[in-house]
């Protein structure tokens, strides 16, 4: 769906974020967290699967990790925070209500940073408060032509974050920037995986669409449990432009809940949205108000990872890099740790190690890991071994050529660089001696290209050095080997 009078609107969204939280246990109760391969309803207990008469307990780590995202995000934390009762009657909440935060969240007023297109942005974070997780529904379809819903409670109960932002972000691209951003704080900290894929993070943009240079906000229609980066992209595209068109037609946007239909393309009315007077919020009866204490909340912040932008700023700062690489390698945690642990076995004030260290973590040992959709923090490849790699390729021992076909056996089999060299024999020639052969041979063989130098042709010599250097199957020093050409050529025809 696209229409140009889109122009003449101004977007605006405010995004809703659920991340499941990295603990080992549910939020009010013992049960352990299950595993994507864990038998349907197989991690329950009479708490999370609402049982009359039972008691939740709060899971002390879930608030932490809360604080802790809370403080990444540059929010207040306030002195106190309690849970209160949302009520709603779908299947896939036990209770019938869900325990959740109302007025007095865990975090509030903060705000992230988001680069679109070069411009450095700031997008509001309204709050972030705790919350369980509810059962999750499987539709299906019988052969028969019925179809059934069934209900999977390992799920419920699972210490559930929310992350609200304001009503900053004003289009797609933004949207996707911020999502990407919250992600990677997130993984930083160790709050969540945030795989989208895998659901232990999910978003719900509000969208709305305003005249350009009017004040007062449009309706908002909220997109549901959306999975994606590419679906929450696309969701908001396809929403501005329904919107428009139903504006520009003389018809009103309704406030309500919508679902995206990547299959269709297209997003599809769910339900009238509710508001907070429709879940009849009141303080849960069964859990203490919290008391955060500044002392708690400074010991937490004592065990707060340096975040990607500081570490980015740094790497340019300390080693010398080029802000692209810096970004590169800070992108993911693992990725930058891996970097720093090679570099400091090769000396942490040497900026040209450094360099090497970043252009192979960014080159080829990136290569490798994209072609098999692998993580830098699961490969066979260690920090010892990459530096080990750099200090054959500074002796001299290995030119740079072979040392892609030795890190590429160290990153299959997980082999030292000195015993991949070693068996392989790829130790580099740097006897002028033992190179002579080779040029003899590929000068005899090559007639009009030594011709050509030999009349001026200069560019020829390139030819010459690769057959050689394809001679010696890449082991030859490229230097040694045109310094041989040139007192062979020069010499006497």
């Amino acid at each position: 769906m696209t229409t140009t009078a889109a122009v003449r609107y101004e977007t605006v969204i405010g995004i809703e974020v659920h991340a499941q939280l990295l603990t080992l246990s549910k939020m009010f109760c013992a049960c352990p967290v299950p595993s994507l391969d864990s038998p349907p309803n197989s991690h329950v207990c009479p708490v999370c699967l609402g049982m009359p008469g039972v008691l939740p307990v709060i899971n002390k780590h879930a608030v932490e990790l809360t604080i802790m995202t809370g403080l990444a995000v540059n929010c207040d934390i306030p002195p106190e925070a309690k849970f209160d009762r949302k009520n709603y009657h779908y299947p896939d909440l036990m209770k019938g209500y869900q325990i959740s935060q109302y007025d007095l969240p865990l975090c509030k007023d903060g705000r992230l940073e988001i680069e679109v297109d070069g411009q450095t942005k700031r997008v509001g974070i309204t709050r972030v408060h705790l919350e369980e997780d509810t059962a999750k529904s499987m539709h299906v379809a019988a052969p028969t032509g019925e179809s059934y819903s069934l209900i999977d409670v390992n799920r419920s109960g699972l210490p559930l974050m929310e992350i609200v932002s304001e009503p900053d972000i004003r289009s797609a691209e933004e949207a996707r920037a911020y999502l990407q951003k919250l992600r990677q704080v997130l993984r930083y900290i160790g709050a969540s995986r945030a795989n989208m894929d895998e659901g232990n993070m999910r978003c719900e943009p509000n969208v709305s669409i305003r005249p350009l240079g009017s004040e007062p906000f449009g309706q908002k229609v909220e997109l549901k449990n959306i999975n994606s980066f590419k679906h929450a992209y696309d969701a908001i595209k396809y929403e501005v432009a329904r919107q428009t068109q139903v504006i520009e037609s003389g018809g009103r946007v309704a406030q309500e809940t919508r679902g995206w239909r990547e299959d269709l393309g297209q997003s599809v009315s769910q339900r009238s949205k509710e508001y907070a007077n429709d879940y009849r919020y009141f303080p849960e009866p069964d859990l203490p108000t919290l008391t955060i204490s500044r002392e708690w909340v400074e010991e937490i912040r004592t065990r707060m990872p340096e975040l990607a932008d500081a570490k980015e700023r740094r790497f340019q700062d300390q080693y010398g890099l080029s802000a692209y690489d810096a970004a590169v390698l800070a992108e993911t945690r693992a990725r930058a740790d891996f970097f720093e642990a090679s570099v400091a076995l090769g000396g942490n004030d040497n900026p040209a190690r450094a360099k090497s260290a970043a252009n192979w973590i960014n080159g080829e040992f990136a290569r490798l890991l994209n072609a098999d959709n692998a993580d830098i923090e699961d490969s066979k490849v260690t920090p010892e071994l990459l530096s080990e790699l750099l200090d054959l390729l500074d002796a001299g021992t290995i030119s740079g050529k072979t040392a892609k076909d030795v890190f590429e056996q160290v990153y299959r089999a997980g082999i030292s660089p000195k015993r991949a060299v070693q068996e392989s024999g790829l130790i580099q020639i740097t006897s002028a001696d033992e190179v002579s052969f080779a040029v003899e041979k590929v000068i005899q063989e090559h007639a009009k290209p030594v011709e050509d130098y030999r009349r001026g042709k200069e560019e020829a010599i390139k030819f010459l050095v690769g057959q050689v250097m394809r001679e010696t199957k890449g082991r030859a020093r490229p230097d040694i080997v045109i310094q041989v050409l040139k007192e062979k050529l020069n010499g006497s025809p």
